[in-house]
């Protein structure tokens, strides 16, 4: 193991798996499904153990409903927004190739709340263009969507309709001066400010499906951005996107060693937030491989769906 990052992440992220296989939302507390589908990956991305990955996808499995969704909490069915991620946790398994099955239809057959544009509507975009939304019954936004996207890639349907919508979607969210907020670009005639965290899952998500210079701006600006970012979210996804473009801040290392000893000031991070920051990491060591980006450039068959 020759990165010192991939090291210490998988030592940080072992130290945080339950006496189930499963992951914590917090250090010291109790299963999540999103947790756990973040901890696949990253721990994935730092050659972690097999079997404790195998054991972690079981409980993803375990936790499904019958429709294909995994919810944040299944008391409430509508936070469906981790089953993006779980398609991606499952991906390469042959014995959750059923599950990842169900959770692909899952996401074909499901929007965000779409309605036409009317001339009173406060925001510019188009809320016809169908994306996926955190939870149901709600707009679609940019982070979920660019989830949907990377998951459905990572089983081959990139070139499905869902995608090819998903992708116009977010384009037309695109900030005129760059980047991306939470999902909208203007509203009441006044352009929004741009959010890292959004720009850097939109970047990912859209690598390899668009050209360079429909996201120029964007890019351009989260390269002026990164530099100064100190919380796990933005840095990670910031990373992501950069590296989804092949473009590697020079000082990257001592953005996440900085970031990870803010920890000292203001406890350990959520192991979401760690695994973001851990991936965004790799994937700039690796020129942009990871089990987000990598598998978001699949071209391999589609998955076949019963």
């Amino acid at each position: 193991m020759d990165s010192p990052l991939r090291a210490d992440g998988q030592v940080a992220l072992l130290g945080r798996v339950l006496a189930d296989g499963g992951f914590p939302g917090k250090p010291g507390g109790i299963y999540q499904v999103d947790s756990t589908a973040w901890g696949i990956l990253a721990l994935s991305a730092c050659d972690g153990p097999t079997q404790l990955l195998d054991q972690a996808r079981d409980l993803l499995m375990r936790d499904q409903l019958p429709d294909g969704r995994l919810c944040v909490d299944t008391t409430h069915p509508t936070s469906f927004w981790p089953t993006a991620l779980a398609i991606m946790a499952w991906e390469h398994t042959e014995s959750c190739r059923d599950a990842q099955q169900r959770a692909v239809r899952f996401m074909l057959e499901t929007t965000g709340r779409h309605f036409p544009r009317t001339p009173d509507l406060p925001s510019a975009h188009d809320p016809m263009l169908k994306g996926w939304p955190w939870v149901g019954d709600t707009h679609s936004w940019i982070e979920p969507t660019a989830m949907g996207v990377m998951a459905l890639r990572a089983v081959g349907l990139g070139q499905h309709d869902r995608v090819k919508e998903a992708v116009r979607m977010v384009l037309d969210r695109q900030l005129p001066h760059g980047g991306w907020n939470y999902g909208n670009a203007l509203v009441l005639g006044t352009e929004l400010r741009p959010m890292p965290e959004s720009s850097g899952a939109a970047l990912a998500g859209l690598a390899g499906l668009v050209e360079r210079d429909a996201v120029r701006a964007s890019l351009a600006y989260l390269q002026h951005e990164v530099t100064r970012l100190q919380t796990p979210i933005s840095l990670g996804w910031s990373l992501l996107g950069l590296a989804a473009w092949q473009y590697a801040p020079p000082n990257a290392a001592v953005l996440i060693e900085r970031c990870l000893a803010n920890q000292e000031r203001y406890g350990e991070y959520e192991t979401s937030a760690l695994c973001l920051l851990v991936l965004g990491g790799l994937a700039v060591e690796t020129g942009g491989r990871s089990p987000l980006i990598s598998t978001a450039k699949n071209k391999g068959l589609a998955v076949a769906l019963n």
